[in-house]
């Protein structure tokens, strides 16, 4: 459902800039697809035209003469919550769409137009069949709690839209940026930091500080006006998660003769709480705030390197940046590790997000038993990440024999890294960590191992299950051969214990 709205602190998930693209259109004959995420305000330019007609600065398709309507599916820079769409048809009045739709997907890895135009992609209802207006930008506040990665806008029955603006809220994979174990940027977009509140944003919004990539322009960072009267300009910032910094960088890039004198920062620990956009903030860290880096001096155009100079072992889930007394900052970084809780909350916010689709596919990292994926699927939303253990211990005491043998399929021989069916790279990546001591064997030992890995599969039907974390090849070679005694009915509830191990412990590494 959607309702005309006014968006605010909002980050454009589908911006060029941080790697939206438009993947595909039925139909472009007049004005090309991609000018849909132009970064620039649309403009008009009377007497030009193209080959085909008024040139126009957006998307437009040709006159309809069939049943039917047009549409263009657009991969988000930034996988994320969407909170508002802005439809803009500046400058089309006499053929702008009467009516549109959007609809979105949550899809795994990098999805191309073959596999979101087939009907395999699931797309779900963002924006009902609306009514659009000619020349206007158009804005259309989301109730939905998905976390899409591609949107579709469906036109009807055709012609111009100038720009699509799809605001929300980041929310990364999780899974694969706390499997690196470095540090991160907190305070990046990119991680789903955001701002929440502002003294002043005159001449530039302070989103633009948490961008990824440099600052085009003065234009393109941080600014306030001119301070007359006593006081200070300031910022507040949600991290992406909760996290210990250690590295600060605050760069006054382009800003020379309106860099701030001086900077400080500030940080705030506190409860999540219901919509991560919020204005009242303030009221809740009153009395709360504590200091990061003390009072600085600052100078023009230049990258501002602080790590001495933080306040030791300093855990925040919001910073507030402080500068005196007003002035520009063009980007800052807050380098830093997730905290226990900060990335199981961050674990547990980007499952219940999903959508199902990507879910299923997410799943089936830790356990790939169909009965299992769709009974944790049901169990959402989970509410810590114990719940989800438990969860996770439920719903494997349910499942039937062929769910199992569907999980084995996924998993690859030991002393291997292919399985039968295809695996994610953090599964495979999974794998490989769980057999690691089995991968400094020598050769003999492999091949003996792989001879036994044959012998069972002959006997048994399915690959060899066991939870090889810190087993050597010895060790498993052991294990192998004494549940080679068994028979077909006593081997099966072994072998599941064992992936029940294997989904366990994955589960656990992941939330840390």
């Amino acid at each position: 459902m959607a309702v005309m709205a006014k968006s605010f602190h909002l980050i454009d998930l589908a911006a060029s800039r941080l790697g939206g693209k438009v993947l595909a259109a039925n139909d472009e004959f007049f004005a090309p697809k991609e000018n849909l995420l132009k970064p620039e305000a649309p403009i008009f330019i009377p007497g030009k035209y193209t080959d085909r007609g008024k040139w126009m600065d957006g998307w437009e398709t040709r006159r309809r003469r069939a049943p039917g309507h047009d549409w263009c599916i657009v991969a988000l820079g930034l996988p994320g919550v969407i909170r508002s769409i802005v439809v803009d048809t500046a400058f089309f009045r006499g053929n702008f769409p009467s009516h549109c739709s959007i609809e979105g997907c949550g899809v795994a890895g990098d999805a191309d137009a073959s596999l979101l135009t087939s009907a395999d992609a699931l797309w779900e209802p963002v924006v009902d069949y609306s009514e659009l207006s000619g020349d206007a930008q158009i804005s259309f506040a989301i109730d939905n709690p998905h976390r899409f990665t591609h949107v579709r806008l469906n036109i009807f029955p055709d012609g111009g839209v100038a720009r699509l603006r799809v605001l929300g809220e980041g929310l990364p994979d999780w899974r694969h940026i706390l499997a690196a174990g470095k540090e991160i940027d907190l305070a990046s977009v990119v991680h789903g930091a955001h701002v929440v509140d502002t003294s002043d944003r005159f001449f530039g919004e302070p989103a633009n500080m948490l961008m990824p990539y440099p600052a085009a322009d003065m234009g393109d960072g941080w600014e306030t006006k001119r301070r007359r009267g006593p006081g200070h300009d300031w910022v507040v910032i949600r991290l992406g998660t909760e996290g210990t910094i250690t590295r600060v960088e605050l760069d006054t890039d382009r800003y020379k003769g309106n860099y701030p004198e001086n900077a400080s920062l500030e940080v705030a620990a506190v409860e999540e709480i219901a919509g991560t956009v919020s204005a009242d903030l303030r009221s809740i860290v009153i009395g709360h705030w504590k200091p990061l880096l003390e009072q600085s001096p600052l100078q023009p155009d230049h990258l501002h390197v602080f790590e001495a100079e933080l306040a030791a072992g300093t855990t925040a889930t919001h910073v507030r940046l402080n500068i005196f007394p007003d002035g520009g900052v063009s980007r800052l970084r807050l380098f830093g590790l997730p905290t226990v809780e900060g990335r199981r909350r961050a674990v547990i916010q980007l499952l219940n997000a999903m959508t199902d689709t990507e879910l299923h596919a997410a799943l089936a990292d830790y356990c790939a038993a169909p009965g299992w994926i769709a009974r944790m699927v049901g169990a959402r939303p989970y509410s810590s990440a114990a719940a989800l253990l438990a969860a996770a211990d439920k719903a494997a005491e349910a499942i039937s024999p062929d769910d199992w043998l569907e999980a084995f399929r996924h998993h690859p021989r030991i002393g291997e890294r292919s399985a039968e069916r295809g695996q994610s790279r953090l599964a495979e990546t999974a794998s490989a960590g769980e057999q690691a001591a089995v991968s400094m064997a020598d050769q003999h030992e492999l091949e003996s191992l792989a001879s036994d890995n044959r012998v069972y599969e002959d006997r048994f039907g399915y690959v060899f299950i066991i939870s090889a974390a810190g087993k050597t090849a010895p060790e498993i070679r052991a294990a192998l051969t004494a549940r080679l005694k068994n028979d077909a009915a006593t081997e099966l509830p072994i072998a599941a214990a064992e992936q029940r191990r294997i989904m366990r412990l994955r589960l656990e590494k992941l939330l840390g």
